[in-house]
């Protein structure tokens, strides 16, 4: 009698080892939703005053919060740097073209056994340059993804087939043009979160990667279904207003929507009985347009295009149910190349000399560990768009520092009034400055060409030297 209870309690402990195993080594889904144009001061959990986010404040209550994530100022170097997890410098050429040759986050999980899809903006076959195979419609697929529906992959914004975004877009789904005629009356992002919510339906019991980089809220700043009423819903409905007031309550409405779908996608993953096994990220590209908005009693004007922090600094909310700690907020920092490193831990998949090195993994954090925090974020920015020139720069949660010496508590000067490089008596400036500068010694040179998308000179450094981790 002895022996066979015996046998059952091994029987037993090797049933629970081998389900808390599965349980451990199961390879989370990941949804990561990146919102295009709105900065962290228009969200609740940010404290926003003129907006309404009950989803996105939920998904941080109920997860992670962090205060510190930073992307580049304008939209395709950012979108490059998060899917490729690489620093600008070494492979960004050209506004709105992602190398095919590069290898993005997309690849690595599909390699992995993932389902994979990107639905939202593409804007990154090199329509501006009309680069080599710029009409190429399969762009998306041999960027890594299953299925697609996207806004300007080969098409603009004006010319044949062209058009805006939202009321009665063109699209191309799955490579298949879908006119202005063919989606009339259709809004852009009600039609891209419906495909996100079929592939979730579709593939609830395979692994899968949904990228979904919206429309919401980049300009022209219109009504949204909830707030169009009567208006005809036709391409025509595409226009920014005149009039301020009107302007910045089509942006509140447009905010405000971009949260209705990020609702609808989390219920839509719970429907299907997958939200304890998916980690659900919302960011942004890139700070606010040139709206102003009320946040913690001041009113803060959006910086898209600029390098201050209503430029550069982003939200990033996290949700993973029953990992992710309950209201818990980081201040740790994290830079967009971040993303693909985590997302290959998260996956269990050691890198290879094929992936990039320049990002470190937040996956502890989210699961309410310490982890391996960064000390610094770093930009090279140079967008080849407008008249910009190069410019590099890297911060702490405190101190920035430009290439050129200039030096900002940004905390206490969000505007970057009062450059700091002058208080040589300052034991703390002087211990920031001396910290963050052996990070600007490490880095290529920073490009000298002038902005705009006709300059001839765009040098780049791909092999250059692991900056976070140098002794890799």
């Amino acid at each position: 009698m002895n022996s066979i209870r015996r046998f059952l309690i091994v029987i037993t402990s090797l049933i629970f080892t081998v389900s808390v195993f599965s349980q451990i080594v199961k390879k989370p889904n990941i949804i990561l939703i990146m919102a295009d144009d709105v900065s962290w001061n228009c969200f609740g959990t940010y404290g926003a005053e003129d907006y309404k986010t009950p989803n996105i404040d939920a998904l941080a209550s109920e997860g992670m919060k962090f205060n510190h994530c930073y992307s580049t100022p304008i939209c395709t170097p950012s979108r490059v740097k998060i899917m490729t997890g690489q620093y600008n410098f070494r492979n960004y050429t050209h506004f709105g073209y992602l190398n095919p040759n590069d290898k993005t986050f997309a690849h690595l999980l599909k390699d992995a056994g993932y389902k994979t899809a990107i639905a939202g903006k593409w804007q990154l076959n090199g329509l501006y340059n009309k680069l080599e195979g710029h009409l190429d419609k399969d762009r998306p697929q041999k960027a890594g993804f299953d299925v697609s529906c996207l806004w300007q992959v080969t098409t603009g914004k004006t010319g044949e087939n062209g058009g805006e975004r939202f009321w009665s877009p063109p699209l191309l789904q799955n490579g298949e043009f879908l006119t202005k005629e063919d989606n009339a009356g259709k809004y852009g992002p009600d039609i891209m979160s419906d495909f996100v919510c079929d592939f979730i339906e579709k593939n609830k019991d395979e692994h899968f990667f949904v990228y979904y980089p919206t429309v919401l809220v980049h300009s022209p700043f219109v009504p949204t279904p909830d707030t169009i009423g009567n208006q005809p819903r036709s391409h025509d409905a595409n226009k920014t207003p005149k009039d301020q007031e009107s302007k910045k309550a089509n942006y509140v409405a447009m905010v405000n929507y971009l949260d209705k779908i990020v609702g609808k996608i989390v219920a839509k993953v719970e429907a299907v009985g997958q939200l304890d096994n998916t980690i659900i990220l919302f960011t942004s590209d890139n700070g606010t347009a040139s709206i102003t908005s009320r946040w913690n009693g001041q009113d803060i004007r959006g910086a898209k295009g600029r390098t201050v922090d209503m430029g550069t600094h982003v939200p990033l909310v996290t949700y993973w149910k029953g990992h992710t700690p309950n209201g818990l907020e980081s201040d740790d920092l994290i830079d967009f190349t971040d993303f693909y490193t985590t997302f290959a831990e998260a996956s269990s998949i050691e890198l290879g000399e094929d992936d990039p090195f320049d990002g470190r993994s937040f996956l502890p954090q989210l699961r309410g560990q310490t982890g391996a925090p960064r000390d610094w974020v770093f930009w090279q920015y140079q967008p080849y768009w407008g008249k910009f020139k190069g410019i590099q720069f890297v911060r702490n949660q405190t101190y920035k520092l430009y290439k050129d010496g200039a030096l900002y508590n940004v905390p206490n000067d969000i505007h970057e009034k009062h450059n700091l490089i002058s208080e040589s008596n300052n034991v703390s400036v002087q211990k920031a400055k001396n910290s963050l500068q052996k990070v600007l010694d490490k880095a290529p040179p920073a490009p000298v060409v002038e902005g705009g998308r006709n300059a001839t000179e765009r040098v780049v450094y791909p092999s250059w030297k692991n900056l976070i981790n140098p002794n890799d």
